[in-house]
């Protein structure tokens, strides 16, 4: 049964201990489970792994408790100046998030940390087993979900989205994406992402360590939707956005998103997944536009999907500038090594047609979205199959 209180008392249990230090995660909990017993059509599969993963993210959220008993010095960590890079997804943000992971200077949450986060990281024998374990679990999911992966890379030691960081407290666009959740979505965009990332900068905390010497780079294209709570949880924080021509992304997100619900649920609507992407899409583009408008300008650098896949070291020096940081010969060179043991990949670009949307009618509503940020439109690309007008 997905109910709190016995995930909640398992968890203690397990644990030994009596109570979490913040219950301020009960209430999303709840409302996310009864958006999943009402709207997620869960698979018998499905339903196994979201009792794993809330079991997972209450018994971090209590060895976090541990920890910060045996040394309350945690919580004082600094975080200092971290940098978002935020936009639309599918706009080359893992790519750019993996290069700039290559400066030691920089730190990144790896997946295997963001699934099992612990302040005594250092100790190698548990980080090994922590890194196979993860490897475990991404094979699985691999095998559950066929070609997943030519389509998003993903390994246990590779730069991870905060959304799941946020899951943990149960207040992530993370849940909506592999799930159909319409009710937890609208909740969630009332309630705001304040609670969340407190939880966010604790969180880094942990993982920091001792020295605040490093600077964070953190990477989701869902932190458009979240702007104000991260401003006002890091004030010296900075952005970068990322634009790509709205038809590629909606094609490109369509296809990712059908095969990450195909493993956990009985019904993944081809259409409701479309009409799902435009709408979302849309209010991200928005949520740009406005932020653009009231943010200082220099706390947002713009850069292009087809500037990054073409000079990708041209758009690090970009981020660097607006960092107010001086690009190391070391880390360049480590990064264009890097680069070089890329394989290039083009991606295919799938009918969005059979999810009842065509590129007309993306172009028009996304049409102050491009004027405003000079995107450029994917259909000039010779070679590149698109819908240009819908059905009459």
């Amino acid at each position: 049964m997905l109910e709190a209180a016995p995930l909640l008392h398992r968890a203690l249990r397990k644990a030994g201990r009596k109570q979490f230090s913040d219950m301020g995660f009960l209430r999303p909990l709840e409302r996310l489970l009864q958006s999943y017993r009402e709207e997620a059509e869960l698979s018998a599969f499905g339903r196994w792994a979201v009792h794993f993963d809330i079991s997972r993210s209450l018994n971090n959220q209590l060895r976090m408790d541990a920890a910060e008993e045996v040394n309350p010095g945690i919580c004082n960590r600094v975080i200092r100046k971290p940098l978002f890079i935020t936009g639309l997804p599918r706009s080359g943000s893992t790519f750019l998030h993996a290069l700039l992971a290559e400066d030691p200077e920089n730190k990144v949450p790896r997946c295997w940390q963001v699934i099992y986060p612990h302040s005594n990281i250092r100790d190698g024998r548990i980080a090994h087993m922590r890194k196979l374990q993860v490897s475990l679990q991404l094979q699985l999911f691999q095998l559950l979900s066929p070609g997943l992966k030519k389509m998003h890379p993903f390994a246990s030691d590779m730069p991870q989205e905060c959304t799941d960081i946020t899951a943990q407290v149960f207040q992530s666009l993370r849940f909506e994406v592999i799930h159909h959740l319409p009710s937890y979505r609208a909740w969630l965009a009332s309630k705001g992402h304040a609670e969340a990332f407190r939880f966010h900068r604790r969180f880094l905390q942990h993982l920091q360590g001792p020295s605040s010497s490093s600077y964070w780079i953190l990477k989701s294209p869902d932190h458009v939707f979240s702007l104000d709570a991260i401003c006002a949880t890091y004030s010296d924080a900075r952005f970068v956005f990322m634009h790509r021509d709205p038809v590629s992304v909606v094609s490109s997100c369509t296809k990712l998103i059908e095969a990450l619900r195909r493993p956990f649920s009985r019904n993944v609507d081809g259409r409701a997944i479309g009409q799902y992407i435009c709408d979302r899409l849309l209010s991200a583009s928005e949520h740009m536009l406005r932020a653009s408008a009231t943010l200082n300008s220099d706390r947002i650098l713009h850069l292009h999907y087809d500037q990054v896949a073409s000079e990708p070291m041209a758009a690090v020096q970009a981020i660097y500038c607006h960092h107010g940081r001086e690009l190391t010969a070391s880390a360049e060179n480590r990064m264009r090594r890097w680069l070089s043991q890329q394989e290039v990949k083009k991606r295919k670009q799938h009918q969005v047609g059979e999810y009842g949307i065509y590129a007309d009618r993306i172009y028009s509503d996304f049409v102050h979205y491009i004027d405003c940020f000079g995107v450029a439109l994917s259909n000039n690309e010779p070679g590149k199959l698109i819908f240009t007008k819908a059905p009459n």
